[in-house]
């Protein structure tokens, strides 16, 4: 269960688990991203009384992806549950799930909002909207015939978590659909419906840019995993810079500001919006705030000021040999690209 303040919430999952699995050896792995409102507190000192309670309690690190590797990757179980620890996934499920698995009947068990009796009408007109439209991607990338490919509650043969677990994002929420199109051979899965609960406590943790990363990792997997989702969020991020430089540079000329002033302004203004994208949506697990959002800038003004130098000097070797205007372009503009991302992430993020 990766969990962000669900304090109220562990004790009563743990009780439910404890009715619905009697008679299966168990453990409640609880992965808190340091919580302020003390769910890893919470969760250790039900751990004194009970050894099958297990709490990870990562510092410096985000991503409910990321907590289901650690999660998995620390357990010896033969068969991992992954669920949300807001009790909106029903836990009487779980038996069904491990029947199918040790029955040899499926390799993946999903619980899924979208198949025959369930229900996701809690989540509202609008998020059953985006999730369907999520579910249609994850369709078309996996080629599967599946209702929930992007679900959040599944039980799976832990070695197919192991295989791939280098291969994973350790960001974003749609860490099923990254198991599936990280898979060498498409596991057989089987899906059972369940009806999805109202939040009782806590806040969804759903946002735009959950958003912009399940598209980034879409395309990561589109790519073979040839670009991983960071360095396409990156890219993107980029181009929007471009065009905001670009919007900024045509207003100030018609305010009849010079050249040399409205370039400088335009720049610096797509620099500026350039990080504080990269640092909300790019690098949301690793986000500066408080006063280091102003070192963070300072360090990504200076890196991709040499990044575009480098763009300029290599255009212009391209373009003295090989006179194609676009191609020494492209050149320049890789190079600083690659620059940029490289150093950014090392030295900002």
């Amino acid at each position: 269960m990766p969990t962000f303040n669900e304090c109220g919430n562990v004790a009563r999952l743990v009780a439910r688990l404890d009715e619905v699995l009697t008679g299966v050896r168990w453990q409640a792995i609880f992965v808190d991203d340091n919580s302020p409102d003390g769910t890893a507190q919470a969760v250790k000192r039900m751990a004194n009384l009970d050894s099958r309670i297990h709490c990870l309690h990562r510092v410096n690190r985000r991503g409910l992806s990321g907590a289901v590797v650690e999660g998995a990757l620390a357990s010896s179980a033969p068969y991992i549950a992954v669920m949300d620890g807001d009790l909106q996934h029903d836990e009487m499920l779980l038996a069904h799930m491990l029947r199918a698995l040790r029955e040899d009947r499926a390799d993946l068990v999903i619980g899924s909002r979208f198949l025959g009796a369930a229900d996701a009408s809690v989540l509202g007109v609008r998020r059953q909207l985006g999730s369907r439209v999520a579910n249609w991607l994850g369709r078309k990338v996996l080629s599967a015939d599946l209702t929930d490919p992007v679900s959040g509650f599944f039980m799976i043969r832990r070695p197919l978590i192991d295989t791939v677990a280098h291969r994973l994002s350790s960001d974003g929420f749609k860490v099923l659909f990254d198991i599936l199109a990280s898979q060498a051979t498409a596991p057989r899965c089987l899906e059972l419906p369940y009806v999805f609960r109202p939040r009782t406590s806590g806040a969804s943790k759903l946002d735009n840019r959950v958003v912009a990363h399940y598209l980034g990792l879409l395309s990561s997997k589109l790519s073979h995993d040839i670009l991983s989702p960071r360095v396409l969020m990156f890219g993107a991020v980029g181009a929007g810079g471009v065009a905001i430089h670009l919007l900024v540079l045509r207003g100030l000329l018609g305010l009849g500001v010079t050249f040399a002033s409205a370039q400088v302004a335009a720049a610096l203004t797509a620099m500026t919006s350039n990080y504080l994208v990269n640092n909300s949506v790019t690098y949301r697990d690793r986000r500066k705030r408080g006063l280091a959002i102003l070192s963070g800038y300072l360090r990504f003004c200076m890196l991709c000021a040499i990044g575009l130098l480098a763009n300029v000097a290599v255009a212009s070797m391209f373009n003295h040999h090989f006179k194609i205007w676009w191609l020494s372009g492209l050149a320049g503009a890789g190079v600083g690209a690659a620059w940029n991302f490289v150093t950014t992430a090392l030295a900002v993020w």
